[in-house]
């Protein structure tokens, strides 16, 4: 079949077997495993290799694969992402749901700065924005990308709402908040969904905005599910990345942090080669046995990486198999911390 998913040993599916999930309880349903848009154009690789990708090609495959969910963003580019996501779409828009976010703010004389606006102001030039670039009327999921501390988070939802009424969005969402913000932010519109990093080596969130998302009826959307890269076993201790790779001031893939982080991949491994998958796909099955309400956006530039991820929706992880994992990889495991210094004074915690 020339649009089959391959989930390793495990056996074939048909693309149109791939799940669907309901994103909270606001009427949107997407494919269970979703598309991370980022890599296409900056953070991962060089700017050499991510020009050999023909990108579009990615993405259709995806979309024939069943994955009906691309998540782009602003600031990834910046702005080319979009316009990238809006290529690919532009004449199958009726399979897709398009996610984008805003809030990031970059300066174009210090690519590593980074600012965070929710003004209602900003909140309608970016939305004008985003849809000038994708090409499309409405945007089906727009999350705040960080929150604007320095105002109400009330303020920054009031105007993603009233451009909901005029018909510019269809769902809410909101990336890396805590659960005090979701409560008041889900008070003033519903909101559909929550995104921010989990993955087996990243789930400080479980016990907070999890939790509240869960009791609010909001959808969970892990971002990074592979941990970078890093829980595909594809990088090893003597992996180095190119200039400009997010990766090389990422502290846990530095130095004895990345050493210590291999024996996360060692159990994975471990547990793939009991059932005939892959590592990557065992991470990507345990996040998706933690609910119906978790939908990763795993990124790739690579066809064959695509279709391993979509082979993950069909590995079945037992009891047995995720006793195995807990005690192997239990919370806070990781060695270093997720973001280098300084990005995480953009998380609301």
């Amino acid at each position: 079949m020339p649009n089959s998913i391959t989930p390793g040993a495990v056996g074939r599916e048909s693309a149109a077997s791939l799940p669907q999930r309901n994103l909270g309880t606001q009427g949107l349903r997407v494919s269970a495993l979703g598309l991370g848009c980022m890599g296409f154009s900056e953070f991962y690789g060089d700017a050499a290799s991510r020009a050999a990708v023909d990108a579009v090609s990615v993405i259709h495959h995806a979309l024939d694969l069943g994955v009906t969910l691309l998540d782009t963003a602003d600031m990834y580019g910046p702005f080319t992402n979009e316009e990238l996501v809006g290529r690919a779409v532009r004449d199958r828009r009726d399979r897709v749901t398009i996610a984008t976010k805003f809030g990031i703010l970059r300066d174009p004389s210090n690519p590593g700065k980074r600012g965070v606006s929710g003004r209602p102001e900003y909140v309608r030039s970016s939305c004008e924005g985003s849809l000038r670039r994708l090409g499309v009327d409405t945007i089906d999921l727009y999350y705040l990308h960080r929150r604007d501390k320095s105002l109400p988070i009330e303020e920054t939802i009031g105007a993603m709402a009233q451009l909901v009424t005029e018909g510019k969005i269809r769902y809410l969402g909101l990336s890396e908040v805590s659960s005090e913000t979701l409560r008041r932010a889900h008070a003033t519109h519903p909101i559909t969904a929550v995104q921010s990093e989990w993955s087996l080596w990243t789930r400080n969130w479980e016990r907070t905005t999890f939790a509240t998302a869960r009791a609010l009826g909001v959808g969970i959307v892990p971002y990074s599910p592979l941990g970078r890269g890093f829980l595909t076993g594809a990088i090893g201790s003597d992996t180095t990345f190119p200039v400009g790779d997010y990766r090389l001031t990422t502290p846990r893939f530095v130095g004895d942090n990345r050493t210590a982080n291999l024996g996360i991949v060692d159990a994975l491994r471990a547990l793939a080669a009991a059932k005939g998958c892959t590592p990557a796909q065992v991470a990507l099955a345990w996040l998706l046995s933690r609910g119906d309400d978790v939908v990763p956006i795993p990124g790739t530039t690579k066809a064959a990486r695509l279709e391993e991820n979509c082979g993950a929706a069909f590995v079945g992880l037992s009891a047995a198999d995720l006793a195995q994992l807990a005690d192997a990889v239990p919370p806070d495991s990781a060695a270093g911390d997720r973001y280098p210094t300084g990005m995480m004074d953009l998380v609301d915690e």
